[in-house]
């Protein structure tokens, strides 16, 4: 079967749901709870070891299966003007969404800015905090990063739903 990166990670995560759903059900179900005195098979709520166990098993290899062809997929395809794989890329985005979140709070500082701290009321003298560096420079940085963080997202994007690869199970 083919899958874009998108429709795996979509079918994986149903897996995964469906997993779960029945990992709940066989809780709440291979035992439980009957009075002195009642009628056991009445209460008794119904449920297949073995085909549960199956069931589990064919979940957890689809899940094994979809999710090894996805990170080899990740592994080896170059997405298109980066000269970085999908694996590289899952890496400079958080970088560069890093670097950007560093770069506006360094954009948005003034010069010279006075500090306000607890002891700066106790005393007459007034303390001042000055950027060491070039603001217009860390403003012009900020815009370069802001724009190549959307150019590798649309391209992440592009790749996650347009680049198909092959699944067996």
């Amino acid at each position: 079967m083919l899958y874009t990166s998108a429709e795996a990670a979509k079918a994986l995560k149903k897996l995964n749901d469906e997993l779960t759903a029945l990992l709940e059900k066989e809780e709440r179900t291979y035992v439980f709870n009957a009075a002195l005195g009642e009628d056991i098979e009445s209460v008794r709520p119904a449920y297949d070891y073995a085909g549960t166990q199956a069931q589990a098993e064919l979940l957890e290899r689809q899940i094994r299966t979809l999710k090894h062809a996805l990170n080899q997929f990740n592994a080896t395809h170059v997405v298109p003007g980066f000269d970085m794989t999908i694996d590289e890329m899952l890496v400079y985005i958080p970088q560069l969404t890093k670097k950007k979140a560093k770069l506006a709070e360094m954009r948005a500082r003034l010069p010279k800015a006075r500090v306000d701290g607890m002891f700066a009321r106790q005393s007459s003298v007034i303390d001042y905090k000055y950027a060491n560096y070039d603001i217009a420079q860390v403003d012009a940085d900020y815009r370069l990063v802001t724009d190549r963080l959307a150019e590798a997202q649309l391209a992440l994007d592009r790749v996650n739903n347009s680049e198909t690869f092959s699944v067996e199970f």
